[in-house]
């Protein structure tokens, strides 16, 4: 059906558009510095100032109100679309390509537990509540990774669309791009100065929109996807039913 093809186009857009407006807030109240200035006059470090700046991340662009309020409620809803799209894709999963269920079903783990990751991030403010804040980050970050990993390998395996053609190498590319720049994101994070803190933060842009793009892409399965399609996680074919012999 066509319209089940707007849940990862309204996914990606939730994601796109609150991210960004969060970020454009915050930096109008000079709450962040700017993206495209990687030497600020007044960057915040270990001493902070009413008149600092901080890194430009995602989640330093949600930090302060009233841009909090929007960043939560981003991550929030796009931590809800992204279950949702978990379990709708698996139920195509196991409706049309029953063989390939148990790579489906540890797909779905891995995205199911990096929706929880990514909401414990949205509901623990990164000032007030930094552990829990960058805990479920780091949850949601590593889950998508092989979330990604295990979706571009059953695009290899099933025929949903005859686009698979397409999707699979370009997938392929994006799972790429996902992974090394999470690991490079990961690797810059973590220092002291504030050259490479920016350049992780440009990585985790880089790693936002480089998700909604993969997102994006499943909108072709999605438009074979039917609701009754449900219904297949939680029965079983006639072929896979135990013969009863008398």
């Amino acid at each position: 059906m066509v319209l089940w093809s707007l849940l990862p186009i309204t996914l990606s857009l939730v994601s796109f558009i609150g991210t960004w407006v969060t970020y454009a807030l915050a930096y109008s109240y000079d709450h962040v510095c700017s993206l495209n200035d990687w030497a600020p006059w007044n960057p915040c470090g270990n001493n902070t100032t009413n008149a600092c700046c901080e890194v430009p991340t995602i989640s330093s662009s949600g930090t302060y109100s009233p841009e909090s309020s929007l960043f939560s409620a981003t991550i929030n809803l796009g931590s809800f679309l992204f279950l949702v799209f978990c379990i709708f894709h698996h139920a195509h999963i196991m409706d049309r390509n029953r063989v390939h269920s148990m790579l489906s079903w540890i797909a779905l783990v891995f995205g199911v537990v990096a929706a929880f990751g990514a909401f414990v991030a949205g509901n623990c403010n990164p000032g007030s509540l930094t552990l829990g804040h960058y805990l479920g980050a780091a949850v949601s970050f590593l889950c998508i990774c092989f979330y990604s990993l295990l979706l571009t390998v059953l695009t290899g395996k099933y025929v949903l669309t005859q686009m698979e053609w397409l999707l699979y190498p370009a997938r392929i590319i994006s799972t790429g791009i996902q992974i090394i720049v999470t690991i490079c994101y990961t690797i810059l994070f973590v220092q002291d100065d504030y050259m490479y803190k920016h350049m992780a933060a440009v990585f985790e842009w880089i790693m936002s929109i480089n998700l909604e793009l993969f997102e994006l892409s499943f909108a072709a399965e999605f438009f074979f996807f039917s609701s009754s399609m449900l219904s297949s996680m939680l029965t079983k074919k006639e072929e896979e039913k135990p013969i009863l012999l008398s």
